[in-house]
């Protein structure tokens, strides 16, 4: 895992990088890629904030840890690659989507467009063992995933933070800056969709927030590279 990123990112993250925690992250890490199935690619773990430089983030999209399935996880929570088949956490997005926007589901998965706009995709854990949700939690990375959080919550440029779930959730007490917005929801899952999901609103609230504070909104229809 290289932990160069080459944006603005650097300079927050290296010292997170230079800590006794992350040096066990990455010899974890280097056995389980060694001896198991792990998601994503190891050149996808940071790609949330390849994707996202810290200056230009309006929205933090916080879920729980990667896809566990074949050819799925990117390294952006929610996100796959597009011509692979949308999850169903990712299908009930786009149903929120439309719910909420009238923008409807696409087969496209990719969300790279919803991160070059300045969503922050990231999850509370950024690797997972084949076929086993939450083998990597506890590992670091949420230790890794709050310090983030607490220099997002350092910046006077306001953001939302979205947190769905209740690994996402266990974030809200990082978020005390009183120029950010926190929107809080049931995960996307099946299992808990249809509990409050669907009817969140959080893509027209965050849109009315940076209006507000005069930002420009997120175009949340151009998700991918062919939207």
């Amino acid at each position: 895992m290289s932990s160069h990123l080459g944006n603005s990112w650097d300079k927050y993250l290296n010292q997170e990088f230079s800590k006794p925690y992350f040096d066990d992250i990455r010899k974890f890490l280097l056995e389980e890629y060694k001896n198991r199935v792990v998601y994503p690619p190891k050149d996808k773990i940071l790609a949330a904030f390849a994707n996202t430089p810290y200056e230009d983030v309006k929205v933090v999209i916080i879920g729980q840890d990667p896809y566990h399935g074949a050819h799925q996880a990117n390294g952006l929570c929610f996100s796959v690659e597009e011509g692979v088949e949308c999850p169903p956490s990712l299908k009930n997005i786009y149903k929120a989507l439309e719910y909420d926007l009238g923008i409807p589901p696409t087969e496209n998965g990719d969300l790279s467009g919803w991160a070059k706009q300045g969503v922050l995709l990231l999850n509370t854990t950024l690797t997972v063992r084949e076929a086993t949700p939450l083998s990597h939690s506890k590992r670091g990375w949420e230790r890794f995933t709050d310090e983030v959080i607490k220099m997002l919550n350092d910046r006077e440029k306001p953001m939302v933070f979205m947190l769905w779930g209740n690994n996402a959730k266990q974030k809200a007490k990082l978020v005390t800056n009183k120029n950010h917005l926190v929107l809080t929801s049931v995960h996307p899952s099946p299992l808990s969709f249809y509990h409050g999901f669907l009817e969140c609103k959080h893509f027209s609230k965050a849109n009315d927030f940076l209006i507000s504070k005069g930002e420009n909104p997120i175009d949340w229809a151009k998700r991918g590279i062919r939207d």
